[in-house]
């Protein structure tokens, strides 16, 4: 994501009025207190827009924000939003409840209510915001899964955190097709967040189906270079059988050894291609990438690019004439 603000390029006056306004215009009002004096501020933000859902993506100094009760009370839009932790801490409190979020981890907090977020350790943080209606989640459940820590012990959360943070910083998913093709994933997906962590099995239900082929996907991605990679593997981690596995990848048209194919190949495309496309042998970077058969993988990367993987590699780096 570009950044549309950063402080570096600010005189030192100008600094907190800024930050506030870029804030308040994009996101929210909120009360900004930063620990540093004016000239010791440093603030990195990026913005977006899926459709209804908005991203920031904020890298800063130690900062202490507030959702007040008068800025609760005047907002017109009910808005749920999720706190992704990149690195060092940080503290949510709402409604007499706080957590900590360490890396990896995530909570939610409404608009409607006051809130305080601490970054005591300075911000690197991702803040989505939704709207609440577009959730059509019952308000005790909401209340009852705010500020609270997201993370370890709820494997939903593990994958939305990696699928939400990709989003906030992938350009090209916020437009055209790309952007009305996420949305409804994205809310369905916090979705199944919220209802996983709240127990509610029945409501549970329809997010968690809704969002299985996301979950695949992101799953395989993460471990494409894994030469163990199965049908098996894949739907004994999401809890389904083989078949059910087929059935929901067939709806989306995916088949999945192609799927995993088509991938494992780009992949190997890109290293080969890349800064140190010669630092392996061809057959290294097969393997790296679940292609055990040297020779098959010259086969099929052939058969989908038209070039052997030696020639691709050696068109995008020549050797040195002698």
């Amino acid at each position: 994501m570009s950044p549309v603000l950063d402080t570096a390029f600010i005189p030192p006056r100008d600094r907190e009025e800024l930050v506030r306004h870029a804030v308040w215009e994009s996101l929210v009002a909120v009360d900004i207190e930063h620990r540093p004096p004016a000239e010791d501020i440093s603030v990195r933000i990026g913005l977006g827009d899926v459709g209804p859902l908005t991203f920031c993506t904020a890298r800063a100094s130690a900062v202490t924000v507030r959702r007040t009760e008068r800025l609760a009370r005047a907002d017109e839009e009910p808005a749920v939003f999720l706190g992704l932790q990149v690195s060092g801490t940080s503290l949510v409190a709402q409604n007499d409840r706080e957590c900590v979020l360490r890396p990896g981890e995530l909570a939610v907090y409404e608009s409607v209510s006051p809130y305080t977020l601490l970054f005591d350790e300075g911000v690197d943080h991702h803040f989505l915001r939704f709207p609440r209606a577009a959730l059509a989640l019952p308000d005790r459940l909401l209340r009852d899964t705010s500020t609270v820590t997201l993370g370890s012990d709820n494997p939903v959360a593990r994958l939305a955190f990696d699928y939400f943070c990709q989003l906030a910083v992938t350009d090209e998913l916020h437009q055209g097709g790309h952007a009305d093709a996420v949305v409804e994933p994205s809310i369905e997906l916090l979705r199944a967040v919220l209802t996983w962590q709240h127990g509610n099995s029945d409501l549970a239900k329809g997010p968690l189906e809704a969002t299985l082929t996301l979950r695949v996907t992101q799953y395989v991605r993460a471990h494409l270079a894994d030469p163990d990679l199965s049908a098996a593997r894949i739907a004994r981690a999401h809890g389904i059988s083989v078949r059910h596995l087929y059935a929901v990848l067939s709806r989306s048209g995916i088949s999945l050894g192609d799927w995993i194919r088509t991938h494992r190949l780009a992949a190997c495309r890109r290293e080969l291609a890349g800064p140190k496309g010669r630092s392996r042998t061809i057959a290294a970077v097969g393997r790296s990438w679940g292609f055990v058969d040297a020779s098959h993988f010259s086969k099929v990367f052939k058969q989908a690019y038209g070039l052997s993987p030696r020639a691709w590699r050696d068109h995008h780096h020549p050797r040195s004439s002698t």
